[in-house]
């Protein structure tokens, strides 16, 4: 079966490098994209989300805040702004971060102010719903 090498980078570290992946789906600025094996080149800019790799049967989540997708000859290049595993996300922080958000838009804030507050808070909910997901997938697992 074909697969795809995928990479995710940050300026910090790489997060992965999988060279067995089947498929990929990352979160473009346009919408959701899936990468399958043989994928057309393509390069685009990334919106935060989930970023989902698939090998045969098992899934493993990320979440991105953002950055560059290139794919060019079954190899996708992730170039994200910030990038974690969903099992590495620290609730307790993610908790915090949506707590400093909706504090921050409950007070008068101008327009880019209100932007960047409803941008954390957009952040902190995707990180939040990938870790419990996550920690769900894991008890799930080890009940079995």
């Amino acid at each position: 079966m074909a697969a795809i090498r995928l990479e995710i980078i940050t300026a910090e570290r790489v997060v992965l490098t999988e060279e067995s992946v089947t498929s990929v789906r990352v979160p473009g600025t346009d919408g959701q994209l899936g990468i399958l094996p043989r994928h057309a080149p393509l390069m685009t800019t990334l919106a935060p989300g989930e970023l989902i790799l698939r090998k045969e049967d098992e899934e493993e989540s990320f979440f991105v805040t953002g950055g560059f997708l290139e794919v060019r000859d079954n190899h996708v290049a992730v170039l994200a702004d910030a990038s974690e595993r969903a099992e590495e996300i620290d609730i307790e922080r993610a908790e915090e971060a949506r707590r400093r958000a909706q504090e921050a838009m409950a007070e008068k804030l101008d327009g880019a102010q209100l932007l960047a507050a409803e941008a954390a808070l957009r952040r902190a909910l995707i990180r939040l719903r990938l870790a419990q997901q996550a920690r769900r997938r894991r008890g799930a697992r080890q009940s079995r």
